[in-house]
């Protein structure tokens, strides 16, 4: 720290003699600026005119998020962990039933991801005014690119009848309140949705995609519309093609991978309801378009076995977590697509029971860390709302307690911190 200090300061005295005396090259002055960290650069911005115009311009916001200023910056995980309450009530979606769960937010941490799990910095306060819309009782991370999260009031994903989503830089302390998306409860009935978040580099944009699936009444049609944070505005995609689908989860996960968003659901043939099957529905951010991705061969549609989706080790593919929870038990299989698009190349790397003394049940895989080890949530036999985050070796099969214990979920995902948002004039402060 003391480094990044005495650099701003020498800078700021080159500034000045620029200023006085010789100018000093514009050029170099960036070439530094750039490579300092985010919260530096937020006080270089009070330095002068020159200095904050240049930092939020997005031409040095984008430069900022190259990877030739990687750091251990780039090696960090979001952990976003909270519990549920003991209050449920059931309704009805069509004819199917669900059960309406009271999450309350506990807290958000950035940690390195190294062997310690170190924390990164103090526990993450989420914005007054996200607390104040969403009454603090369901908010959940929707999906994290280049330091931005995206934020949805979780009765969005179960109901639809909220629609408060966010995008939000925690770094500086940032965010946008997204306008309400076109499709809602008064304009086409009870529906189920879920959401997407990621870059599109063909238009230098960041977008979330709400994939949406009317209610069996209408024929379980899925339409999808789009957010681009560029315009504030959200587009209609029309009903998805070329086959029907329903979200496997109320909330189920989105990958982001080489400039695709994926989603584990249920496919079903069009007009035909009574074969439905696992598969994987991918939206290409660049080009608006949707496609299937299908699982490895074998795989069947089964009410108790859920799916789960994840960046792969090497963060160019996907893996595939199945969690079969007949007889009593849970058994997790873990597969990765070891070339991306070739549905032959899906590999098996492990099953996993029941680990350790106290025999825990595998209940949520989240994510693999640089090490290629995963990060997962073990349930106690006897408890299942108490849970251990570990990370597992695949090698030796070795678990390793990460320290958060105790809460019924747990989301974890890959952050790097970034200036994006501090050129947005319409972005609130906190």
């Amino acid at each position: 720290m003391d480094t990044i200090q005495d650099i701003t300061q020498g800078m700021h005295e080159l500034n000045f003699e620029a200023t006085t005396a010789h100018p000093f090259p514009e050029e170099i002055i960036q070439e530094i600026l750039i490579r300092l960290p985010v919260k530096s650069l937020i006080k270089c911005t009070s330095v002068c005119k020159t200095w904050r115009s240049m930092i939020i311009n997005q031409t040095f916001i984008r430069a900022h998020l190259s990877p030739q200023n990687d750091t251990d910056n780039s090696h960090l995980l979001l952990v976003h962990r909270y519990s549920v309450s003991s209050t449920e009530e059931t309704i009805f979606f069509g004819n199917a039933a669900l059960s309406k769960v009271e999450y309350e937010v506990i807290e958000v941490t950035v940690h390195y991801d190294n062997q310690a799990f170190d924390e990164y910095n103090s526990k993450i306060e989420f914005p007054v005014a996200v607390r104040e819309k969403t009454c603090d009782s369901c908010i959940r991370v929707a999906g994290i690119c280049d330091g931005l999260v995206c934020l949805v009031d979780d009765a969005d994903d179960i109901f639809g009848y909220n629609y408060n989503l966010f995008i939000w830089n925690p770094s500086i302390r940032k965010f946008v309140t997204l306008p309400e998306p076109g499709v809602k409860l008064n304009t086409h009935g009870e529906y189920r949705a879920s959401i997407g978040f990621g870059f599109d580099a063909k238009t230098n944009d960041y977008k979330v995609v709400r994939v949406v699936t009317l209610s069996f009444i209408r024929g379980l049609q899925t339409l999808a519309e789009v957010y681009s944070l560029a315009t504030g505005t959200w587009s209609s995609l029309g009903v998805v093609s070329p086959r029907t689908c329903l979200m496997l989860e109320e909330a189920a996960n989105n990958v982001f991978v080489n400039g695709v968003l994926h989603w584990s659901v249920i496919f079903y043939k069009t007009n035909d309801y009574h074969h439905p099957y696992d598969s994987i529905l991918a939206f290409d951010l660049g080009k608006d378009v949707f496609h299937e991705i299908f699982m490895p061969e074998g795989i069947e549609w089964n009410f108790e076995v859920s799916s789960r989706l994840s960046i792969s080790g090497d963060r160019k593919s996907i893996a595939l977590f199945k969690v079969d929870n007949r007889n009593g038990d849970c058994i997790l299989d873990i597969w990765v697509m070891k070339q991306y698009g070739r549905t032959e190349s899906w590999t098996k790397l492990m099953t996993l029971g029941r680990q350790g003394p106290e025999r825990l049940l595998p209940r949520d895989p989240l994510c693999f860390r640089k090490s290629g080890e995963l990060v997962l949530l073990l349930s106690h036999t006897d408890d299942k709302s108490r849970n251990e985050l570990v990370s597992l070796n695949l090698a030796s099969k070795q678990v390793k307690n990460l320290g958060i214990d105790g809460y019924r979920c747990c989301d974890v995902g890959f952050y790097k911190e970034s200036l994006l948002l501090l050129d947005k004039t319409d972005a609130e402060s906190y």
